[in-house]
């Protein structure tokens, strides 16, 4: 159980404070409310730039890492499709340098353009390494636009084409900052052994000052259900064939998403799971599936993938899953495998919220999509799952006009 304490600035700034008497670390997670779905499609990449542009300097402090470093703390940061995540962990007693060092970089970047330079070239190299360059990295900027065709999911976090980040402006730059990042579009968590006293004095001190932005009235388009299979080939040098298919579902907070989340588990969690039993020790089809869930606010996508023995063909793999998966749609699934995968999903939360920072993750993740008792709600929800709400979802989800697949074929 996540407790909590809230409170807002004048300016909008929603903070909370989860106190945990126990440890003498801090958790300081500030979360934006802006992910590559929030990007214009001919100017992709910002959000995951913004990442990098957030440690290059803020209005009056050159390093972000220096001053931290000093007092002990660590600090990070990642973006997804959804949300843009800063974080930061220190002793307890130095939890002001947090705040100090992430109000500068609300107030204002330091636009340097050398910096932008700089970050850019870190961007455009990054997209090359692991999206261009690397066996199977390009599953992903194929794969979305295959499943989505409407919603800006259809584009990965890093971007859509390098000549986005390329071509990006310091004016662009200035108007995605001032735009987004914004006190009332911001969810900060505080995590530790404070009193909410000290966390509103601080919060004041360093944030209250720093004016709101416009409102941001989010209007996505929805995409469409999905009423035809879509397949899609491509060839490369990787070592072995693949497959990886896709199923529309709920997203993170919907109704259905926990049944999905569950049938994902009797697919492909683990050793012990259908696809991995009969295609990889059975029949000996593959060496490695697995299945998993995407956890996109929106609407997102069930995810089965997998890579195949040598002397087996992407279409011979494919085939064998998809037969599997028309049995796991009927869903019969006894009361024993349905309480296995339960126990296994509860164990995985429970002891992910051993860790202070996943508590003060998953209350900011909660509270920025509008409810922050939802951070206690998952154990309860995933429990509540029955039978017959996993074979209601199972037909739903995993129809096969409900897939978008991509066969990755090997040229060696």
């Amino acid at each position: 159980m996540i407790h909590f304490e809230h409170f807002q600035l004048a300016n909008g700034l929603n903070v909370y404070l989860h106190q945990d008497k126990t440890t003498p670390i801090a958790a300081f997670n500030l979360v934006y409310n802006v992910g590559s779905r929030d990007e214009d499609e001919s100017k992709t990449g910002f959000a995951h730039l913004f990442e990098h542009l957030m440690f290059g300097g803020s209005k009056h402090i050159e390093s972000f890492d220096a001053p931290l470093q000093k007092v002990g703390g660590e600090n990070n940061a990642f973006t997804s499709p959804d949300i843009t995540n800063y974080y930061v962990t220190l002793p307890v007693e130095n939890i002001e340098t947090a705040f100090w060092l992430e109000s500068d970089r609300m107030l204002s970047l330091s636009f340097d353009p050398k910096v932008l330079e700089v970050q850019r070239k870190v961007v455009i190299e990054e997209f090359k390494q692991r999206y261009l360059n690397q066996p199977y990295g390009d599953v992903w900027l194929k794969l979305r636009p295959l499943a989505y065709k409407h919603h800006p999911y259809k584009w990965a976090t890093i971007g859509k084409e390098i000549e986005h980040i390329e071509n990006a402006t310091m004016q662009d730059v200035k108007d995605f900052f001032f735009r987004f990042y914004r006190p009332n579009n911001a969810t900060l968590v505080i995590a530790g052994n404070l009193e909410l006293s000290r966390v509103k004095e601080l919060a004041e001190k360093w944030f209250g000052g720093i004016p709101a932005g416009e409102p941001l009235n989010r209007s996505l388009p929805k995409e469409p259900r999905q009423n035809e299979a879509r397949i899609e080939k491509t060839e490369a040098s990787v070592p072995l064939n693949a497959i990886f298919k896709t199923y529309h579902m709920p997203g993170r907070y919907e109704d259905g998403y926990h049944a999905t989340d569950l049938i994902s588990d009797v697919l492909g969690r683990g050793k012990s799971s259908r696809l991995y039993q009969s295609l990889v020790q059975d029949q000996k089809l593959f060496n490695s599936i697995s299945a998993h869930v995407m956890g996109s606010l929106d609407p997102g996508m069930l995810v089965i993938q997998g890579h195949l023995n040598q002397g087996v063909s992407a279409e011979q793999g494919n085939e064998a899953v998809e037969k599997l998966v028309s049995e796991v749609q009927e869903m019969n699934l006894g009361e024993q495998e349905l309480a296995k995968v339960k126990n296994q999903a509860e164990s995985t939360l429970q002891f992910s919220e051993v860790e202070l920072l996943n508590r003060a993750m998953n209350l900011a993740f909660a509270a920025n999509y509008g409810n922050a008792e939802l951070c206690n709600a998952d154990a309860e929800r995933l429990q509540a799952v029955t039978q017959k709400d996993m074979k209601d979802m199972a037909a739903e989800v995993l129809r096969a006009d409900n897939c978008s697949t991509l066969l990755y074929q090997s040229k060696n």
